[in-house]
């Protein structure tokens, strides 16, 4: 069995427009609110802390297909690079992917099967960038480049999802 979550964004919940989208497209989705941001905390403080939560719920399966969005694609591709028997697919929404967080050098390229979605008017998260990163990290790499912003509400109400995250 396949068990999907969807790790929201820096400042999103839960409950914003992807989690709810994801809740009616994907039955059984997993959509936390993770802790909240308060403007001046900082992200690698709250990183530790979202990442304790995110462990804590995906302890007691396996199979996961992870669904991360900005922030959210950061924690997801921690959570793979620190468990990836337990990670069948990522699929990264506009990642924060170049960060120190993640230096390849720290981490050898995974081969879990990656599908990242990257708005080319992305205003937040710079796609060069995160490509570069997203090409050292991952052999098992699409990378979409689409005609979208940061918040990808087009892109995510186009894709099939249930063909996307089955697993054969």
């Amino acid at each position: 069995m396949t068990n999907v979550i969807f790790i929201h964004g820096l400042e999103s919940s839960g409950q914003g427009f992807k989690g709810q989208l994801f809740r009616k497209e994907i039955p059984g989705c997993l959509t936390p609110d993770f802790k909240e941001y308060i403007p001046g905390i900082l992200s690698k403080i709250l990183l530790k802390e979202r990442m304790a939560e995110l462990v804590s719920i995906l302890r007691d399966k396996s199979s996961w297909v992870v669904i991360g969005s900005s922030f959210g694609g950061l924690m997801g591709t921690i959570y793979t690079f620190q468990n990836p028997t337990k990670v069948a697919r990522l699929i990264l929404l506009a990642p924060l992917l170049a960060t120190p967080e993640l230096n390849p050098k720290k981490f050898p390229p995974i081969d879990v099967s990656v599908v990242i979605y990257h708005g080319k008017r992305d205003q937040v998260v710079s796609i060069k960038p995160t490509r570069t990163r997203a090409e050292q990290l991952f052999v098992n790499l699409t990378y979409n480049v689409v005609d979208d912003d940061h918040y990808l509400h087009p892109t995510v109400q186009a894709i099939d999802w249930k063909k996307l995250i089955d697993i054969k």
